[in-house]
């Protein structure tokens, strides 16, 4: 016997109950989650508070050895497509210290943590339209609903595209696409997403979950040690692209907050962005 213990991992019931304003959380048995983002149970409204607590559920779960497989989403018709009102009021408040505490430090860990703290296959269901798409695109696999947008409307909030989208879309859509869609804000369809590969099919909405059940079920028929190890081997191309470009890319994006000396995350210029996104292409 060991002269110390093991120090004592997660509890599901414990963090279902600590996540709760953020992710509706149920796991099945056999191990499969899913987490469903919300705000006030609907949309996700994007927040500090909810963008920090991504990370926060991705090492939690990863730090439970009784999770097997996750499934990502978000609730009701949009992924996120709002900013919630009073969600950014650090930003407004005190720029240097939500750039540094609230953007850089929690956005690449959200990025980094689903990628490097999560030994489980991850399977990603954008069930609308939305921004911040790289959450659920670059999971092991991906379905989407077939109204879903996907867009990034960082160019045309006047923000520089570097906190992990740019290296979702570099990484699946290839160098030119990507740099196409971030200057323009493309509103790619799902067909479009699904022709160049950024995700692996399409669906109404209401069948989105039933189709990652039956996903992970067929995941789940292969022993614990094979689930685990391949998906090592499929994260290898998303590792090398967060070591070579996460970092980097945040950091420029936070130097043109601060160079600018402006807070840009507001409902109205999000929807500015939206629509100026959509009249490139008119």
């Amino acid at each position: 016997m060991s002269l110390s213990p093991f120090v004592p991992t997660p509890k599901f019931e414990d963090y279902r109950e600590r996540f709760k304003d953020h992710f509706r959380l149920e796991r099945r048995a056999d191990g499969v989650l899913l987490a469903q983002a919300h705000t006030l149970g609907g949309s996700v409204q994007l927040s500090v508070e909810n963008h920090r607590a991504l990370g926060q559920l991705f090492k939690t779960i990863g730090a439970d050895p009784e999770n097997e497989v996750l499934i990502l989403t978000g609730s009701g018709e949009h992924f996120m497509m709002a900013i919630d009102p009073e969600g950014f009021a650090l930003e407004r408040e005190n720029l240097q210290h939500w750039a540094y505490e609230y953007a850089y430090k929690d956005g690449r860990i959200n990025v980094s943590s689903l990628i490097n703290d999560l030994e489980i296959p991850t399977i990603g269901v954008l069930n609308g339209s939305g921004g911040h798409t790289e959450i659920c695109l670059m999971c092991d696999l991906t379905l989407c609903a077939e109204e879903a947008i996907i867009f990034d409307p960082h160019f045309n909030m006047g923000s520089v595209p570097g906190d992990g989208i740019h290296s979702c879309f570099q990484e699946l859509l290839g160098v030119k696409r990507a740099a196409y869609a971030l200057l323009t804000g493309q509103r790619i369809d799902a067909k479009l997403a699904l022709e160049y590969g950024l995700v692996n099919e399409v669906l109404p909405r209401d069948q989105l979950l039933g189709r990652a059940w039956k996903l992970a079920d067929h995941i789940m028929s292969q022993p614990r040690a094979t689930r685990r190890l391949t998906t090592q081997i499929l994260r290898r191309p998303w590792k090398q692209r967060v070591a070579d470009d996460l970092d980097g890319g945040f950091g420029i994006q936070m130097f043109a907050h601060l160079a600018k000396n402006e807070a840009i995350h507001d409902p109205d210029r999000a929807a500015s962005a939206a629509a100026a996104g959509r009249k490139v292409f008119d």
